[in-house]
């Protein structure tokens, strides 16, 4: 894919609007993970490097357009002056006459933050007159922020009507890393999907079902695939409405040749708690109020000698109720596993597994990329068009 690229714009003089994704979790003004913040980190040193004026944009949490201290990205401005020893300036909205005079006036290199685009309720409606306003503030526009791509707002698509486009460069490696692996893995090409929900990682699996050799599945996902295998799954969660779409998968994974592998052994409790009883049962022997809550000891290992053997692995989704220690164990095992495998090219995403890693101790070094977003990972890699890519396609 051919993008207009931050490193091809003429900088000299401009003011670049830097659409981040710095939604990241922040309690009593404490960022408790910096995953996001860091991952921009190298676009704005580019830009300080070749001295433009620098207004960093982005949303936090979900304020529907009103105004709130609890989602003020003021804490984000104190953390990054720590990050990259300069002043932030920021600013108390994100539009405005005074915004754009405080900016305009400003010496070369000075860094701005702006307040939470979702502070109004024309960010998420991608109002023009809104995305308008944003753009009289720079001279160029940059799109930093993967996680939010597929979103059509404002601040990550409506201002590329009035302002030139290109992408950063944490978004390049993005699209770099995730176009590679869909269009040269090499095999054999593992595919390890778990979480709750069936419907979000349906286009993937399609989209991937030819290319790739295994497909393991964990969480409700699985569940939900067991059900259409005919296994009673007891109270295990699962979406008995996907269970006919699961059928279906399952019989044109075996046209392909691709194996669609679900857990043959689970951890089962009544309870979803850590003081609940537990036990690792063989699927077929769920039943009653029983809850299949990780993957069990047999499943981890025939898993493990997949992955072990793998020249590329994408993995998304966690594979149990992993939050709770009781119920860690198969998506550690996994994690691990994954990150132990050196020869394969390893791609991860998605913010539980994210958290996976971490809970496994794991560092991102120790895989080929992290990916900066869940949701949009998951429809760049199913085939789907992204409206934050497309504006910047060369």
């Amino acid at each position: 894919m051919k993008i207009n690229s931050l490193k091809n714009a003429d900088l000299t003089g401009k003011k670049v609007f830097v659409r981040a994704d710095f939604n990241v979790p922040i309690e009593n003004g404490v960022i408790q993970d910096d995953t996001r913040i860091s991952a921009t980190l190298p676009t704005i040193n580019y830009l300080l490097e070749k001295n433009a004026k620098i207004i960093l944009a982005s949303h936090l949490g979900r304020p529907d357009g009103k105004k709130n201290e609890q989602d003020s990205l003021a804490p984000i401005a104190e953390y990054l002056e720590k990050k990259l020893l300069k002043t932030v300036t920021f600013l108390p909205d994100c539009i405005g006459d005074e915004i754009v005079k405080t900016i305009s006036s400003a010496e070369e290199g000075t860094i701005f933050l702006l307040e939470n685009t979702r502070f109004h309720t024309e960010e998420e409606s991608n109002d023009p007159e809104f995305a308008k306003k944003l753009a009289n503030l720079a001279d160029i526009f940059v799109i930093d922020s993967f996680g939010t791509a597929h979103r059509k707002h404002a601040s990550t698509y409506g201002i590329a009507e009035y302002l030139p486009a290109y992408a950063g460069l944490l978004m390049t490696r993005e699209i770099d890393e995730l176009s590679r692996i869909m269009t040269e893995p090499e095999h054999p090409f593992v595919l390890v999907l778990g979480g709750a929900k069936t419907e979000t990682k349906i286009p993937l699996i399609k989209n991937l079902l030819k290319d790739a050799d295994y497909i393991l599945l964990g969480g409700g996902l699985a569940n939900t695939f067991n059900a259409a295998k005919g296994y009673d799954m007891a109270k295990s969660l699962y979406e008995e409405d996907k269970i006919e779409l699961a059928r279906e998968i399952m019989l044109q994974a075996e046209m392909v040749n691709t194996q669609i592998l679900t857990s043959e052994d689970a951890i089962v409790a009544d309870d979803a708690t850590d003081s609940a009883e537990s036990i690792d049962l063989p699927i077929n022997d769920i039943e009653g109020e029983m809850q299949a809550l990780d993957i069990g000891i047999k499943t981890v290992h025939k898993y493990y000698n997949l992955i072990k053997d793998a020249k590329t692995i994408i993995w998304n989704g966690p594979m149990g109720l992993f939050e709770i220690e009781k119920f860690a164990s198969g998506t550690r095992q996994i994690a691990k596993a994954i990150a132990a495998n050196k020869s394969a090219r390893t791609i991860i995403g998605g913010g539980d597994t994210i958290d996976a890693i971490k809970d496994a101790k794991l560092g991102f070094d120790e895989f080929t990329h992290v990916s900066t977003g869940g949701g949009a990972m998951l429809d760049f890699l199913g085939g789907n068009d992204l409206p934050g890519i497309d504006i910047i396609k060369a």
